[in-house]
């Protein structure tokens, strides 16, 4: 029987080695490459995963089946989000892209520089657990990790993305419960009448809509989604 040898990939060894000269054409199917893997990154390294998770489930609280369509959550997402990340891509654009266009790094420092901010943003968020689960796959000891830096950005952003979907299945869970309340009272009110065979959620779902507008629902949702990335 033949063993596979391990191979080990020194990522920061790649990073600040001579950067490799390509023809036009294969540059050009890098550039389309990261262009295909925005979406990805977008997700897994921004506020898009919670706040998207969040007004889904608000949709399904209210009951009101695809209303708001799902171009309208991703869009108010995607707002929502580069509003949020607008201070971290202003850092980004400070401390790596500037300089670099200026001539001042070289890419593979601006690379380096410009993943910083986007750490320290993580790293508001993520849940130490998670953190220390990842970590111990990647047989890292927390404890004799001093800073923040001695942590790989693989093992911190799936840490990332398992804390914002904790985080938003929390929120979702508090939204959840006044509406289920109102199904259960609608439910008892049609029981008591004899009204068995009508829809407890179809007579709910006008007083549930009315109730989200008189407190105004959409108000306190982006607010408290706004607040919980303001430490």
């Amino acid at each position: 029987m033949f063993l596979a040898t391990p191979i080990n990939i020194d990522l920061n060894s790649i990073l600040t080695s001579t950067p490799i000269q390509f023809s036009s054409s294969i540059s050009l199917i890098l550039f389309l490459s990261a262009i295909s893997l925005i979406p990805f990154f977008l997700i897994s390294v921004t506020s898009f995963m919670r706040i998207t998770i969040v007004l889904g489930t608000l949709r399904s609280a209210l009951g009101t089946q695809q209303s708001p369509p799902n171009m309208v959550i991703i869009s108010l997402a995607l707002f929502m989000t580069i509003f949020i990340m607008t201070p971290v891509w202003r850092q980004i654009q400070s401390e790596a892209w500037d300089p670099y266009v200026q001539g001042k790094l070289s890419q593979n420092v601006a690379i380096l520089k410009g993943i910083e901010p986007l750490r320290d943003f993580m790293f508001g968020q993520v849940k130490e657990p998670d953190l220390a689960l990842f970590a111990e796959f990647a047989d890292l000891d927390l404890k004799k990790i001093k800073s923040n830096k001695d942590i790989p950005t693989y093992v911190l952003i799936p840490a990332y993305m398992i804390s914002e979907l904790k985080t938003a299945f929390t929120i979702s869970f508090v939204l959840f419960l006044p509406f289920v309340l109102i199904d259960l009272l609608t439910a008892n009110i049609l029981l008591s009448l004899g009204m068995m065979m009508l829809s407890p959620v179809m007579i709910s779902l006008p007083f549930k809509i009315l109730l989200f507008v008189l407190v105004d629902g959409f108000n306190l949702i982006v607010k408290g989604l706004m607040e919980s990335y303001a430490h």
